[in-house]
């Protein structure tokens, strides 16, 4: 699966907003008990077609979220927002979970839960609809919801990939 349309993006000019997706403590059984420790799934994104992903671990919440958007910034990619919206529809399976997410008319708002929300809301889309199906493990919906956005085109791009001008692109 690999992506040919992703683009990198520097973090240095950009001002940089993360969400805690979610956190999880793990215990690991030693002879001399148990240690707790946390592992924290972090967005970031700049809220204008920027967005990130990243995991820390770490043995206390505040290190595991700071290891976590550090991560994220190291992971960013940019994304076509089209007047608040995504240019087209698109599905994306990672693991157990599937992805739907489809454009959606002014004044909808982001119609998506938990993990799903968070990315789209990092990204800057203000009107979509999407439906997660299958496992509701927050590490793959987050990790198919970026993934489904990396596989986003719009028009300029495909009209650029076909060597046409861009209204040949919509009169075919």
């Amino acid at each position: 699966m690999a992506n040919t349309n992703v683009k990198k993006v520097r973090t240095s000019d950009l001002e940089l907003k993360d969400r805690l997706v979610s956190i999880n403590r793990v215990t690991k059984v030693t002879k001399g008990g148990r240690t707790f420790s946390f592992s924290a799934i972090v967005v970031v994104g700049n809220e204008n077609g920027v967005v990130g992903y990243g995991l820390g671990k770490a043995s206390e919440v505040t290190s595991a979220i700071a290891k976590g958007v550090e991560d994220a910034k190291k992971n960013l990619v940019k994304v076509p927002v089209i007047n608040g919206t995504i240019p087209h529809k698109q599905e994306m399976r990672f693991g157990g979970s599937l992805v739907m997410i489809r454009p959606a008319a002014p004044g909808t708002g982001i119609i998506a839960g938990g993990a799903m929300r968070a990315v789209l809301e990092s990204v800057g889309v203000k009107n979509v609809l999407a439906k997660s199906k299958g496992s509701s493990n927050p590490h793959n919906l987050v990790k198919a919801t970026v993934g489904a956005l990396c596989e986003l085109r719009d028009a300029y791009s495909v009209a650029q990939v076909r060597g046409i001008s861009l209204n040949q692109v919509f009169n075919g």
